[in-house]
């Protein structure tokens, strides 16, 4: 397997984390009601995949586990092209004339590298449908645990459900109530994470 033009593919993969993370978010934000690109900048975007893979231990694992056995799968492919499946994988069986060695490992590289953009768009975007809907869920029914007290700057203290934060705004959902509020972070003096009882 081998990967070519490497720094061509870099505004690609730049590109590929805005939309990874405009996804996640839309979606995300979409079952509550909220259309989160009204409240966000690009770094909000650019950032929310990475924050979602170093807030969960278990999704980071998964994440490199899968990127991990595809690049060793494509590693094991690229010691099998005499094989015939491994040519219909890689569309080489009808040219008329075979390719040689350099360009069959090119375009292992290349298939890695669009599996793998591929699968981190789906991981991503379960995430935001699969996180999105529990939320909205719990919302619904009442079900919300309030793990999060949050005092403004006029000294009013709230005990909230922490939907979700970035650079301009905080989402949440008041106890008692079953409407998602959002709030500029300017009007917020301190969060405080309290322990809830299991």
């Amino acid at each position: 397997m081998k990967f070519t033009n490497l720094e061509r593919l870099l505004p690609f993969g730049y590109l590929i984390l805005v939309i990874l993370g405009i996804v996640k978010e839309s979606v995300f934000y979409y079952f509550i009601g909220v259309n989160i690109l009204k409240y966000s900048n690009l770094m909000d975007v650019l950032i929310s995949p990475i924050s979602d893979l170093t807030s969960y231990p278990i999704v980071l694992g998964a994440f490199s586990f899968y990127v991990l056995m595809l690049y060793f799968y494509f590693i094991y492919i690229s010691k099998k092209t005499d094989k015939k499946w491994v040519h219909k994988l890689l569309k080489t069986e009808n040219l008329s004339e075979p390719l040689t060695d350099e360009e069959i490992k090119i375009r292992l590289g290349n298939k890695f590298l669009s599996v793998t953009a591929f699968g981190i768009m789906t991981f991503f975007l379960g995430i935001g449908i699969g996180n999105g809907k529990k939320v909205s869920d719990a919302i619904n029914s009442n079900q919300l645990v309030y793990r999060h007290s949050i005092t403004f700057s006029s000294s009013e203290t709230k005990l909230v459900y922490l939907i979700g934060t970035n650079s301009a705004n905080i989402f949440y959902v008041e106890k008692g109530s079953k409407n998602v509020k959002i709030s500029p972070v300017g009007a917020i003096e301190s969060i405080e994470f309290l322990k809830v009882k299991k």
